[in-house]
């Protein structure tokens, strides 16, 4: 059964390479790394009931298995090149067939090939459903994005809108259906090109998938800083403000999860030219706050006062 899974996995994601000197087949891969290339590396799990809910389409599971990873990677800076998947599936569960491991890896290839990414191995097990996936990426020397560099000053961007994900999966759980948030739930768009354009520009990174608050935290307390985020900045879709009326659009932004959009740092003097850069690709950034003296995240009214949050973000070990 196991090789027959690994068969059909092949089947549908079969990529070709230079640097693949080895792939699926073996115990191992064998991989070049580019000369004057470093090498990043991430890998995120996702859990059925956790991180996508039970009837999720097997297409949407594999691109956004694959997805969350490489946001991961184009919060790097870093383009994709291998990836390797660890899938755990029940036994004796009738809705997970062959046909079900095609749809996934359908959807994971059709993710993967818009970057020439390969799958080059990975292991099959039984088990509650879950998927591991490793990306391994590639950036010239010195110049991945980290989450330490921000200064006081610099101004706080992120890229297309806050909270769509979390509106959708709000729909879901209340039985309603709104095709384009729950699409950016159940597919969404790693920023890759948005990641290579701010090699050299951002002076911090990092991808929003446990909620803005929480995850510019991250980059507050690594750079040594606090950050002031303008509540009345935030970019919100037009989906979700159809759907809920401004104060919830706005939590959902604040604190929702899976959105995979980047929240970065700019020097104020380079602000209009990174908006450009980023306008050319399709993506957009929109300035949100500032990074500042102190420490924490402040949500900051149209009077400049701090807002009362009570919730931060998602926490994975939260009861």
């Amino acid at each position: 059964m196991e090789f027959r899974l690994i068969d059909r996995i092949r089947a549908h994601t079969a990529q070709q390479r230079d640097d693949v000197k080895l792939g699926i087949g073996d115990d191992a891969a064998v991989l070049a790394v580019p000369a004057g290339q470093e090498l990043v590396v991430a890998i995120d799990t996702m859990v059925e009931g956790v991180h996508f809910p039970r009837g999720t389409s097997p297409e949407d599971i594999g691109w956004k298995a694959l997805a969350v990873n490489l946001s991961d990677l184009a919060a790097m800076g870093a383009t994709p090149a291998w990836a390797l998947l660890a899938l755990t599936m029940p036994r004796n569960d009738a809705a997970v067939t062959a046909d079900f491991v095609d749809g996934l890896a359908t959807g994971f290839f059709e993710l993967a090939q818009s970057w020439r990414l390969a799958l080059v191995g990975g292991d099959t097990t039984s088990g509650p459903l879950c998927l591991s996936v490793a990306v391994h990426g590639f950036v010239p020397p010195g110049q991945a994005l980290t989450r330490s560099g921000a200064r006081a000053g610099d101004i706080v961007l992120v890229t297309g809108t806050l909270g769509d994900a979390a509106a959708g999966l709000h729909l879901l759980q209340r039985g309603e259906h709104e095709a384009a948030l729950i699409g950016r739930l159940n597919r969404p768009t790693p920023r890759l090109s948005a990641g290579l354009a701010l090699r050299g520009q951002a002076s911090a990174c990092l991808d929003v998938s446990d909620g803005l608050i929480a995850d510019l935290g991250h980059v507050a307390e690594a750079s040594g800083l606090g950050a002031h985020i303008d509540a009345g900045l935030l970019p919100l879709s037009p989906s979700m403000l159809a759907m809920f009326d401004d104060e919830q659009a706005r939590m959902f932004a604040l604190t929702g999860g899976d959105d995979y959009e980047l929240c970065f740092t700019v020097p104020a003097n380079r602000v209009a030219d990174v908006q450009a850069d980023l306008a050319r690709i399709g993506c957009g950034a929109t300035r949100i706050g500032r990074m500042v003296e102190g420490a924490g995240v402040q949500v900051l009214d149209a009077n400049g006062e701090p807002m009362a949050i009570s919730r931060k973000g998602w926490d994975h070990f939260a009861a």
